[in-house]
This record gives C-alpha cells, sequence and structure tokens, in this order.
C-alpha cells in the first residue's frame, strides 16, 4: 500500500527501468557504447534503490501476494533482471567490437547471449514467480532431447559452425578451396551455412557440417598473393639460354604481377620438337590472375616477334 516501506522504491525501480528501456532504444544500433553506458548507470541505479530499499531480487517476494504492490513488486524484479541481461551482453558486444572481429564471432556471440537470456528467464520463473527451477530444467531438458533429435542434421550445421569459428580456419574476406574444387572468398557464416563469392560472382551456399568434413586450404594465408604457373614451349631449334632470358625480360617488363619474391623462369624439358618453359610468378591476389595472365602471354608474343624466337607446336 502506499504506507508501505517498500512502497516508493518499487515505484521508483519500475521508473528507472521503464526510463532506461527508453533511453536504450532512442541511442539507436550505431552507438554501442552509448548504449553501455545506458544500461550501466540505469542498472547501477535500480541495484541502489534495490539495496537501500531491502528488496532481494534473488529471493521470492512471499510478502505481497496481491494488490498493487504485488504487480510493482514483480515488474520491478523482472526489471532489473532484464536490465542485467542487457548489461552483460553489452559488456560482450563492445569486448568484440574491440577485437574487430564482430562478424566472425557473430556464431558464439549469439549462443552466448542466447544462453543469458535463458539464465534470465529461469531466474525470473524461479526467484520473481515462485515456480520450481530444478522441474523446470528437467522439462526442459527432456523438450531439448526432443528436439535435438528432431533437428539432428540443424544442429550438426550449428555446432560444426562453431567448431570452424573456434578453429579459425578462415575470417570473411578469405579466398579458400575446398577438396571439391569449390573455391571462392567467404562472404557470410551463420547458424546453419557458409557463403562463398566465386570467381563467376556467382554464391555458393555450404552447410557447415558438409563445411567441416571437407579439407580446405586457404588461399588469403599468410597473405593474399597467388603463384600461378605458365607453360610455354618454344621451337628446339632455339637455344635454351636465350629462351631463359627472353621469358625473363617478359616477366620484369610485367606491370601486374608481384615483384617481390622475384618470379622465376623454368626450363622443364627438351626434345628433339620443343623447349618446355614454365613461367611461375605471383599475383597480389586471385582477383588480378586473370588480368596478369592475359598481360604475359601477350608480352610472351611481343618478345617471341622482337627475339625472333618461334613457338612449337602442341605436344
Amino acid at each position: 500500500m502506499p504506507g508501505d516501506d517498500h512502497f516508493l522504491p518499487l515505484v521508483l525501480i519500475n521508473i528507472l527501468g521503464t526510463a532506461g528501456i527508453v533511453v536504450w532504444h532512442v541511442q539507436g544500433c550505431d552507438r554501442p557504447r552509448g548504449r553501455l553506458i545506458v544500461q550501466i548507470l540505469f542498472f547501477i541505479g535500480m541495484s541502489i534503490v534495490l539495496y537501500t530499499g531491502g528488496i532481494a531480487p534473488h529471493q521470492a517476494d512471499d510478502v505481497y501476494a496481491e494488490g498493487l504492490t504485488a504487480v510493482l513488486s514483480k515488474s520491478a524484479r523482472i526489471l532489473w533482471w532484464t536490465h542485467l541481461a542487457w548489461t552483460i551482453i553489452g559488456f560482450i558486444h563492445i569486448y568484440v567490437r574491440l577485437n574487430r572481429k564482430p562478424r566472425e564471432a557473430h556464431l558464439i556471440l549469439d549462443m552466448a547471449v542466447a544462453g543469458i537470456y535463458l539464465g534470465v528467464a529461469l531466474s525470473v520463473m524461479g526467484f520473481v514467480f515462485g515456480l520450481p527451477i530444478a522441474t523446470l530444467v528437467t522439462t526442459s531438458g527432456v523438450v531439448a532431447l526432443i528436439l535435438g533429435l528432431a533437428l539432428q542434421n540443424t544442429l550438426g550445421d550449428v555446432f560444426s559452425g562453431i567448431a570452424l569459428t573456434l578453429g579459425k580456419a578462415y575470417a570473411i574476406g578469405d579466398w579458400v578451396q575446398l577438396s571439391d574444387g569449390t573455391a571462392g572468398r567467404v562472404t557470410e557464416t551463420n547458424w546453419r551455412s557458409t557463403n562463398l563469392l566465386t570467381g563467376l560472382n556467382n554464391i555458393v551456399v555450404l552447410p557447415n557440417s558438409m563445411l567441416a568434413k571437407q579439407s580446405l586450404t586457404s588461399l588469403s594465408r599468410p597473405d593474399e598473393s597467388h603463384l600461378i604457373t605458365l607453360g610455354v614451349r618454344f621451337a628446339a631449334g632455339q637455344r635454351p639460354r636465350i629462351v631463359e632470358n627472353a621469358m625473363r625480360t617478359v616477366l620484369e617488363t610485367s606491370t601486374r604481377i608481384v615483384k617481390d619474391p622475384p618470379p622465376a623462369v623454368a626450363l622443364k624439358a627438351i626434345d628433339a620438337a620443343a623447349i618446355e618453359v614454365e613461367l611461375q610468378f605471383r599475383v597480389a591476389s586471385l582477383a588480378t590472375g586473370t588480368s596478369a595472365k592475359n598481360e604475359i602471354i601477350d608480352l610472351i608474343h611481343d618478345q617471341c616477334s622482337a627475339s625472333g624466337l618461334s613457338l612449337a607446336g602442341p605436344a
């Protein structure tokens, strides 16, 4: 009742909790630090009022069973637990952003947020409404077992995605190649699948469980430079050293290949028909591989005309 010692603190907690929700939404999603400051300030204010008013949010309130005070007591405790969850989640979001990997860690972040909300929901049911938590946990365990059997494939994708994220096999933006020949840049990872953008500008959606079972080659580590080899056959009547020097000139003239480490010319074989040469050079990334290779072929044609070299027929 209005004369009750707890009435005013309960009213104040409800006001602070509601005001915190309003201000939290006004801050917007693009100001995570501002939101976190708001969450901390309102949560501290509510906690101080609870402490000074002698109200324990972790204990079921058996004093107020009905009336306005009972409603205020329950709503105050629900708001306090809600703000506690938001404060913890805010700290987790800030930690992930400081590590500058919000997209790569979003699977684990979602799991942590789900665990926090589940814990708060059980706390509210047990401490606010006085429900038997042990019975709820047992019942939820049976339900989880049934859902696990029904969603076995989906859960396999989820846990495979978490394992891939923890293992850091790749990151958003990496070029990867799978054992089945699929290659592309990782554009997104979610609960169920990983998306690859191929060189043909197509999106390949791979279930995480399938991705976890394949061997994966990262083409972006330790850096994105990529080795390209190009085989050329010259007529056997020419001296191999002259052919080598001409091809080295081609590589030195190119503007689209990486010069460190320096490109190389390898004389692979010679027979009565041809001298087989392999040009080995690196490009800055797979995206520039085609244009660099086209430039090298064009320079080979010009160098053959300038040096009097003749290409051999196919083997």
